[in-house]
């Protein structure tokens, strides 16, 4: 009876050892891993702060994706810094001098229609346009200004439709708007608080621009075909 009971127990203890650590050891396994992994977060974020050490810490894991993906995107990010660090103006807006227009129009303040005028310059003929227009509104206010239509309408024409097809809302990378392409556009207020969008204001202005800087359209129209701009 002794023999049996203590057989007994030696087994019992044997069963619970087996239990324990059957329940024990995948446990302590599970806390190494996770010690080993904050062990590794600490060695990562202790270099420094931010989405890098961030991309540090998902690398440490084998195989990952994610840091192949962050690392294209701060690689874009950098680029991106470095363009916008280097950009320069590299060129400023074209505008007369008193001394090229005086070079460009001397002598090329008469001339007749569809002629060659003094300093070069070329009188551009041209029919009357078509009515509720833009252009037909130039033609119209022409006269006001001095400037036979029948003479000078055609180089006006010319003019305004390299510089801005005769579209009021016309506006360049420089600053320049409207139809005469004023620099600023705000120049025009000086022809009415509506300059933004009446063309008649707009044309109003710069018929008054031309004649003072130029004398007339096709002394305006000569500079521009030689520089580019007017």
């Amino acid at each position: 009876m002794s023999r049996h009971r203590t057989g007994t127990r030696s087994n019992s203890r044997k069963r619970g050892l087996i239990q324990r650590v059957g329940i024990v050891f995948p446990v302590a396994v599970f806390a190494a891993v996770a010690v080993a992994g904050v062990a590794v977060g600490a060695a990562v974020f202790g270099q420094g702060s931010g989405a890098f050490n961030i991309a540090q810490a998902v690398e440490a894991a084998p195989g990952s994706h994610t840091i192949a993906l962050l690392e294209v995107e701060r690689a874009q990010l950098t680029a991106m810094t470095t363009a916008a660090r280097t950009l320069t103006v590299v060129t400023r807006p074209k505008l007369a001098s008193p001394t090229q227009v005086a070079a460009a129009t001397s002598g090329a303040a008469t001339g007749g229609a569809g002629g060659t005028g003094g300093g070069g310059v070329i009188y551009v003929t041209s029919t009357p346009p078509n009515p509720n227009t833009a252009q037909s509104i130039a033609y119209n206010l022409m006269a006001s200004f001095g400037f036979d239509p029948a003479t000078f309408f055609g180089c006006l024409l010319d003019l305004w439709n390299r510089e801005s097809g005769w579209v009021y809302d016309a506006e360049n990378a420089s600053g320049a708007y409207g139809i005469p392409q004023a620099l600023p556009g705000s120049k025009m207020a000086s022809a009415g608080p509506d300059w933004q969008t009446n063309p008649a204001t707009q044309i109003a202005w710069g018929l008054g621009y031309i004649k003072q800087l130029y004398g007339n359209p096709c002394a305006a129209w000569a500079f521009e075909e030689a520089n580019g701009y007017y």
